[in-house]
C-alpha cells in the first residue's frame, strides 16, 4: 500500500517535471491513442497539452465504467422538488440514452466538429446531451435556461450550430418559465439559423413546434439507432461557453478534450477526496462552468453519482432543502455558492432545520462561484461540525485555482481564504507594472504561462481576443483580473475583481475587506460594499446589507452600528460613513450580486439590467433608496 503525497510534495513533483507529472496523471484515462507530446509550446496562445492524443470523452464518462463492472451503479439522481420527483440513472441506463440521442444528433447532420447549442433547465436530458454532443465529437455550447432571447441570439449566432437542443419550459417557485417562445424568438433575431431543433416537451407547459425545424425531442430519440463513439484529438474542442456579463461580441471560452479529462479526473479525488462509488453534489446549473465541469464531467470520468438539482435552497419548501437532499441520498460532498448558504442562514439563523435530517454521510462543504465571507464560513463550519472549503477559479480555467485538498489533508480552517493553488498553477500577485509583489501584498493575481491542462486554450474563433483580454497585460503570465493576497503560509485571499479595489484618498482599499467587516455584523444576513465617485478622496465607500429573519432593530441604529465597527476593524483610513439597509441585493441567476452594475446606479449612470440577472426589480427598488 503506496502512501499519498503531502501537498508540499506533490508541488514539488509538479515543478520539478511538469510534463512528467501530467503524464502520471493522464493515466487515469483511456486514450484511443497515446499522445505524441505531453506539451507542445509551439501551439496555439501559450502551447497545448496531449498534443497528438486522441480519446472520447463520453466514452471516459460511460462506456468504460460500464465495460469495467459498474453498470448498475447509479450514475445521475436527479432531484426535482418542482415536480416532486426523484429518479436515478445507472451508468447502463445514461448509458443507453446517450447512444440514442447521439444517434438523434447524427441523423439531423451533426458530426465532428459542428456545435450544438443546448438552451435547457436543470432536466437530465441536459447532461444527456452535452454527453450526447461529446460522444459525436461534436460541440456542444450550453446557454443558461431562460436566458433573455436577444442575448441567446448572439451566442446562436456565434457558435453557428447546427441543431439546438431545448425543452418546452423550465420550472421556478410558482411559476413556469416557457422557453420555446424565447428560443423562437431568438433564432429570428441571430443571422445564423440552425437546422433542426430538439424540443422536449414538459407536462407544465407544452410547447407548438415548428414544421420542418422542430423536432419531439422523445420522438426523435425513440426512433434513433444507438451511435458509437467517435474519437477527437486531444486539442480538439469539447465545449463553448460564454461568459456571462459580456457586451458587444460574446466571449466564448473554448475547452478542449484531453487536458479537460485529465484534470478532472484528477481533482476528484485530490481536491475533493472522492472516487468511483461516492456521491456528490454540486448545487449549480448546467449553464454554468461549475455544472459543466462538477455536476457532469468530473464525476462521471471518476466513476461517482452526481446529484443533479432542479430548485432553490430556500423555499422547495423550506430553508432545510439542502439537508434533506443531503440526507436522502447520502451524500459525501457538497459543493455550493456561498449565496445559497446566505439565503439559507437568514431563513433559518440557527440552522434549526438541519436537525431534521440524518447528515452524518457528509463529509465535506465546499464553496465557490464567489468569496466566502468569514461569517458564512465559520456559520457553516459551527452548524455541519465537517470541513468548510472555500476555493477559487474561473469559467476561463475550468477547474480550481485554489483549493483545500482532502488527498493531502486539509489546511487549517482560514475563513476568508480560498487555499493554496492548485498543483499546475503558479500563481502570484503582481504590481500595475507587472512585478512579482512580496507575500502579504495586494496585487493583481496572475498565473505564470503555461497553464496545466484543462485551461480554457483561446476563445471560440478569436485568438487575437484571448491573448488581448488574458495575456497582453502581464507579458508572460495570464492575469485573472481578480485582486488578492497570498499569505506566508501560502494561502491566497481573493479580494474581489481588481476593480473592486477601490482608491480612497490614495489608499487603495479592497472592499471585501469591507464587506467582511458588515457580514460579520449579528443582524446582516448578506451584503455588498462597492466604491462610488467623491471629488474630494476619488472614492468612498458604500455599503448596502440585507438584515436576517426576524431583527426588529431600527436601520439607523444598525448603519450607525456599522460604520463604527468598521471604524474599529480597519480604522478611519476607510472613510465609510455610509450604510443602508435594502430587501435584497441585484444578483445574477448564479447568484453572483452585480457589484458593477450597483456602482453604476450609485454614481448616476446608464445601468441597464444585465441579461444575467435574476430580477429586474431588484435595480428599480435600489433606485428608488437612493433616490430618498
Amino acid at each position: 500500500m503506496t502512501t499519498a503525497p503531502s501537498y508540499t510534495e506533490a508541488c514539488a513533483d509538479w515543478r520539478r517535471d511538469p510534463e512528467a507529472y501530467w503524464a502520471a496523471e493522464a493515466q487515469g484515462i483511456a486514450w484511443t491513442r497515446p499522445w505524441d507530446k505531453v506539451f507542445d509550446p509551439r501551439a496555439g496562445a501559450f502551447g497545448q497539452w496531449f498534443a497528438g492524443g486522441m480519446l472520447n470523452t463520453c466514452y471516459n464518462c460511460l462506456d468504460r465504467h460500464v465495460e469495467n463492472g459498474r453498470g448498475d451503479q447509479p450514475a445521475l439522481i436527479h432531484d426535482s422538488p418542482m415536480t416532486g420527483t426523484v429518479n436515478t440513472f445507472t451508468y447502463r441506463d445514461l448509458l443507453g440514452r446517450t447512444e440514442k440521442l447521439a444517434g438523434a444528433l447524427a441523423s439531423l447532420g451533426v458530426g465532428k466538429g459542428d456545435r450544438v447549442v443546448i438552451y435547457m433547465p436543470m432536466v437530465p436530458e441536459a447532461a444527456i446531451a452535452m454527453l450526447a454532443t461529446s460522444r459525436l465529437g461534436a460541440i456542444h455550447s450550453v446557454v443558461f435556461g431562460g436566458f433573455a432571447a436577444a442575448e441567446l441570439a448572439t451566442r446562436i449566432a456565434d457558435a453557428k450550430p447546427k441543431v439546438i437542443i431545448s425543452a418546452s419550459c423550465g420550472l421556478e417557485p410558482g411559476r413556469v418559465v416557457e422557453y420555446k417562445p424565447l428560443l423562437d424568438a431568438a433564432i429570428a433575431l441571430s443571422p445564423h439559423k440552425p437546422d433542426a431543433c430538439l424540443i422536449l416537451q414538459r407536462p407544465q407547459a407544452e410547447a407548438a413546434l415548428t414544421p420542418g425545424r422542430d423536432h419531439d425531442f422523445n420522438a426523435r430519440v425513440e426512433a434513433a439507432p444507438s451511435h458509437a463513439c467517435v474519437p477527437v484529438l486531444a486539442t480538439d474542442p469539447l465545449y463553448v461557453l460564454y461568459t456571462s456579463g459580456t457586451t458587444g461580441r460574446p466571449k466564448g471560452v473554448v475547452r478542449d478534450n484531453g487536458g479537460h479529462a485529465v484534470v478532472l479526473w484528477n481533482s476528484m479525488r485530490m481536491i475533493y477526496g472522492l472516487d468511483a462509488g461516492d456521491v456528490f453534489w454540486t448545487a449549480s446549473d448546467v449553464g454554468w462552468v461549475v455544472g459543466h465541469s462538477y455536476i457532469v464531467y468530473a464525476p462521471l470520468l471518476r466513476g461517482c453519482t452526481s446529484v443533479m438539482y432542479e430548485g432553490k435552497p430556500v423555499g422547495t419548501p423550506d430553508a432545510g432543502a439542502f439537508w434533506r437532499v443531503i440526507a436522502q441520498h447520502r451524500v459525501k460532498v457538497l459543493f455550493t455558492a456561498p449565496t445559497a448558504l446566505r439565503a439559507i442562514k437568514q431563513r433559518d439563523p440557527e440552522g434549526k432545520l438541519s436537525r431534521d435530517h440524518d447528515i452524518s454521510c457528509l463529509d465535506a462543504l465546499y464553496l465557490a462561484g464567489e468569496r466566502c465571507d468569514p461569517p458564512t464560513g465559520v456559520w457553516a463550519h459551527e452548524l455541519l461540525g465537517k470541513p468548510v472549503v472555500d476555493h477559487w477559479w474561473q469559467t476561463e480555467t475550468g477547474w480550481p485555482i485554489t483549493a483545500g485538498f482532502r488527498q493531502f489533508g486539509l489546511f487549517p480552517f482560514k475563513p476568508g481564504s480560498g487555499g493554496r493553488p492548485c498543483p499546475g498553477y503558479d500563481l502570484h500577485a503582481l504590481d500595475d507594472d507587472g512585478r512579482e509583489l512580496p507575500q502579504g501584498s495586494t496585487g493583481n493575481l496572475s498565473l505564470r504561462l503555461p497553464l496545466p491542462p484543462g485551461c480554457g486554450p483561446t476563445l471560440w474563433q478569436n485568438d487575437d481576443g484571448y491573448r488581448a483580454s488574458y495575456l497582453a497585460d502581464f507579458p508572460g503570465w495570464y492575469r485573472t483580473g481578480d485582486a488578492g493576497v497570498i499569505d506566508t503560509d501560502g494561502d491566497v485571499w481573493v479580494m474581489g475583481r481588481t476593480d473592486d479595489i477601490i482608491n480612497v484618498a490614495g489608499h487603495r482599499l479592497s472592499t471585501g475587506s469591507l464587506e467582511e467587516v458588515l457580514a460579520s455584523h449579528r443582524d446582516v444576513a448578506e451584503c455588498a460594499v462597492i466604491g462610488a465617485r467623491d471629488e474630494l478622496k476619488g472614492q468612498t465607500p458604500i455599503g448596502f446589507v440585507v438584515l436576517k429573519s426576524g431583527v426588529d432593530r431600527s436601520e439607523s441604529d444598525i448603519a450607525a452600528d456599522l460604520v463604527a465597527l468598521v471604524r474599529e476593524r480597519i480604522g478611519p483610513v476607510a472613510a465609510f460613513k455610509d450604510a443602508r439597509v435594502v430587501a435584497r441585493l441585484p444578483k445574477t441567476r448564479s447568484g453572483k450580486i452585480l457589484r458593477a452594475t450597483i456602482r453604476k446606479i450609485v454614481d448616476g449612470e446608464d445601468a441597464p439590467a444585465p441579461p444575467t440577472i435574476e430580477d429586474p426589480t431588484a435595480l428599480d427598488e435600489l433606485r428608488a433608496l437612493l433616490a430618498d
